[in-house]
This record gives C-alpha cells, structure tokens and sequence, in this order.
C-alpha cells in the first residue's frame, strides 16, 4: 500500500510540475515580450522627437540667421553658436545610431535609414559650414550674404530629408510593434494550446489513474477486512499457545535459576580450591626457600667461614715467600666475597629481619641495599617499629615489594622508586612508586607471549588475593608506575 501510495504521489508531482513549469515559461515569454516592446516603443518615440527637433532646429538657424542679415531683432535669445552645436551634435548621434541625453537611446540599425542618412548628409555638411561662415566673428556683410543664400538653398532638402527620415522610422518602428504583437498573440495560443493538451494528456490520465488506484484501494480494505477476520481466529488460537508457551517459560527459568545456582556453588567450590592449593604452594614454596636458607648460612657458609680462617692462618706461616702470601691473601678475598655471597642469597631467600624486626625494618634494609645494587635511588616511607601481621602477611606483602621493585629496576628505567607502608584503622597498604616510563597493561607483545612485568603482576595479584586484599596498577605511558595493596589485618 505505501508503495502505491508514493507511486501515486510522484506521478501527480511529475504531470503537474511539467504542466506548470511549461505554462510559467509562456507567461514569463509573454511579460518579456511586453516589456521589451514598451522599451522599445519608448527609444522609438524619443528618437522620433530628437529628429523632429532637428527641423525645426534648422530653421530656427535659417531665421536667425536672416534676421541678423536684414538687422532686425528677434525674440530668440538663444545663442546662435550653442544652438548650431546643439544640432550638429544631434546630427552625429542620429547618424552613429546612438542619443546621449538624459539617459543612453539606440536608433535601431536599418539600411533604409543608413540610406535615407547618407542622402541628408552632404546638406547637412553644406549647411553647418555655411552656418559657421556666417557666425564667423571677422565675416563681412557680403561673405554673410553669400552663406545665407546656400543655407537658403539646401535648407528644404535637409527638412524634406528629415521628414522622410521621421516618417521611416516611425514606419519602422510600427511595424516592429506589430511583429511583437503577433508573436504575443502567438504565445497566447501557445498557452491555450498547453492548457489544452495538458487537460487532455495530462489531466485526464491523473484522474483516471487515481480512480483506479482508489478503486485498487477499496478492494485491497476490503480483503483486509476478511484476513483480519481470520486473524481473529488465529489470535484466540496463538493466545491459547501463548498460555502453554509462558507456563514452559516459567517452568524452564526456574530450571536455569536452580542451574546457575548449581554452577556458581561449583565455581565457587572450584575458586577456593584452587585458593587453597595456591596457598599451600606459596607456603611449600616459602618453607622450601626458608630450609634453604638456613642450610646456606648454616651449612655452606659455615664451612666458607672455616675454610677462611685456615687460610688467613696459613697466610701468617713463615715459611712462605711474598708471592705464595699475596696468593693467599686473594684466596682470602675470594672466600670472603662467596661467604658474602652466600649470605646475600640467604637473606634473599629468607630475611631473617622479617621475623626478628617485622616488615618496615626488612623494607627499609631492601631499600637500601638495593640502592647500592642498581644505582638507583631507591627511598622508604614508612613505620620501622613491627606492625602487628602474621607471618604469612607479613612474608606475602615483602614478596609483593620484592616483585615490584624488581620489575621497576630492571624494566621502568626509573630514576627513583618509592616504598610506602602504612597502617590503617584495619588495613595495611602498601605502595611501590616509580618516575619510570611507565607501560600499558593492555599491550601485548608481537609474538603474544606475556610480557614479564604482567607475568609479575600476576603473581602479585595471585599473593594479594591469597591474603584476602586487593592489588591496583595505575600506569601510563611516559607517566611511571605505581603498584598498591591493600590487606585487611583483623583476619591475623
């Protein structure tokens, strides 16, 4: 039906768009015609009066011109010289085609008046210079009589010339106001002629092609009304289904609810065993590193100790020269930097400060020792007293520090670092801050494989979330790293 409808529509809009555009254009074709016969007729007019005023021009210079000779006054008072410009300027516009006065007139060109102009021309010429003789200042009488007598003489072939020119273009001028005339008449017929066909083409189909297209409308309401009829039927039948179909829903989303409820119970059950086994792999992790430890400095670096001092007592021996006593002294350096050694990795395993001075002691010493390390300005804020933790917390949060500070070394480029620990009213937080150049979490690697700093915050994440707190990351390109957990402590 919308389809028809705007069928319908654009047909109507073509036909009598066209239709009108076409009768516009006529009349618009009409009212130029009209206007430019009126101009037309206008410069006609004008012209004809210029050149009537040439007569008349003429002779008023002939009688003054006789008056003067027979020394009589007349009532003229215009200057002789002006006046003769005067007409000789009008001369030359009328033959140029072109009258300068008030505004810009055209004579229309024709061959008949170029013809009838060059026949006046050779008068004129006489006329003007007789004209000019006789108002010459230094002229005698005789010279004055003798030019008033050819003004005399061509006086009537110029005004016969003249009038003949007049009454050419007046002629002219009608009949280019009858052409005009008959094609306005001609444009009327047009338009009727227009009018007629368009009623007869144009209107007619419309109608005709709207009747049946209403027609085509009430047939098409009429089997609408029979299927809506049907529809009816159909309705009361689907609402029935409708019934059947929303007591399945009901049925099936209590099925789905008691489903999610059973699935969140598994993964739930699933999340705190996995907490647990990471748990007790963190904590088989620490035991193993603590025995370590202990057998490192108890062991090795007891026996490092011994071998020392045997040879710093077998250095002091008489019996060696200077050269077996400067070897000596070296075996001495290189077993006092292993025992060093030994005892760096001891600590690192397993501070022993964390259980003698608790965690801001042990990060305070971390602090500096990794200053003397990497170079790098590595500075401690916070509490040096103990903090009341267990020492599961007390191990989990050095690991995290211990993590941090190791990925902003190696991997920030950072100028200075930042740890800082502080106790709330049931929190503990703690902060690892560098000025580094700072990455973004959500990059990942060409070849997809993690990079180490995420593989880091896993595990640190992984140690926070065994210690019931939270671990956020706020980093940015060019804008360094900062690495904060945060413990609650009523759980010690």
């Amino acid at each position: 039906m919308t389809q028809l409808h705007q069928q319908v529509a654009r047909r109507l809009t073509r036909f009598y768009s066209l239709a009108l555009t076409v009768i516009a254009l006529l009349s618009v074709a009409g009212l130029l015609f009209i206007h430019c016969t009126i101009r037309a007729h206008n410069d006609d007019s004008r012209v004809v009066n210029i050149a009537g005023r040439q007569r008349m021009l003429s002779q008023r210079l002939t009688k003054l011109a006789l008056l003067r000779t027979l020394d009589q006054r007349s009532a003229d008072r215009v200057a002789f010289d002006s006046l003769l410009n005067t007409w000789a300027q009008t001369h030359r516009q009328l033959r140029e085609g072109v009258l300068q006065m008030e505004k810009r007139y055209t004579v229309r060109p024709s061959a008949t008046l170029d013809s009838m102009m060059a026949q006046i021309e050779p008068s004129f010429q006489i006329m003007y210079r007789s004209f000019r003789q006789f108002s010459a200042p230094g002229a005698t009488a005789q010279e004055r009589q003798a030019a008033l007598e050819v003004i005399l003489q061509n006086e009537l072939t110029f005004v016969e010339g003249m009038n003949t020119f007049v009454f050419q273009f007046d002629r002219e001028s009608f009949e280019r106001v009858q052409s005009l005339s008959r094609i306005e008449w001609f444009l009327t017929g047009a338009t009727l002629l227009v009018l007629l066909i368009e009623g007869l083409f144009v209107f007619r189909p419309v109608v005709a092609h709207t009747r049946n297209v209403i027609r085509q409308l009430d047939q098409s309401e009429q089997a609408l009304q029979e299927t809506n009829r049907q529809l009816e039927g159909a309705n009361t039948a689907l609402a029935a289904a409708n019934e059947n179909l929303a007591e399945t829903n009901r049925e099936l989303l209590a099925t789905q609810t008691e489903l999610l409820h059973a699935t969140e119970e598994k993964y739930r059950l699933q999340l705190a065993e996995t907490t647990v086994r990471s748990a007790a792999l963190l904590e088989g992790q620490e035991e193993e590193r603590r025995r370590f430890a202990r057998e490192l400095h108890d062991g090795i670096g007891q026996m490092l100790t011994g071998l020392k001092l045997h040879a710093e007592k077998l250095q002091s021996t008489a019996t060696l020269d200077d050269k077996q006593r400067a070897r000596f002294a070296e075996l001495c350096d290189l077993i006092y930097e292993t025992i060093q050694t030994t005892r760096q990795v001891s600590y690192n395993l397993m501070p022993s400060t964390l259980s003698d001075f608790g965690l801001g002691a042990t990060l305070n010493l971390l602090a500096e020792q990794t200053t003397r390390s990497s170079g790098i300005e590595v500075v401690y804020e916070g509490p040096r007293e103990s903090i009341s933790l267990s020492p599961a917390q007390e191990i989990g949060l050095y690991r995290i520090a211990q993590e941090a500070l190791h990925n902003a070394v190696k991997y920030a480029r950072a100028l200075q670092i930042t740890i800082h620990l502080h106790h709330e009213a049931n929190r503990v937080v703690l902060s690892v801050r560098d000025n580094g150049q700072g990455f973004r979490p959500d990059q990942r690697p060409p070849n997809s494989d993690p990079l180490p700093v995420l593989s880091g915050l896993e595990n640190m994440r992984t140690r926070a979330r065994l210690l019931h707190g939270e671990l956020s990351l706020q980093t940015s390109p060019g804008n360094g790293t900062e690495i904060m957990v945060s413990i609650p402590t009523e759980r010690v």
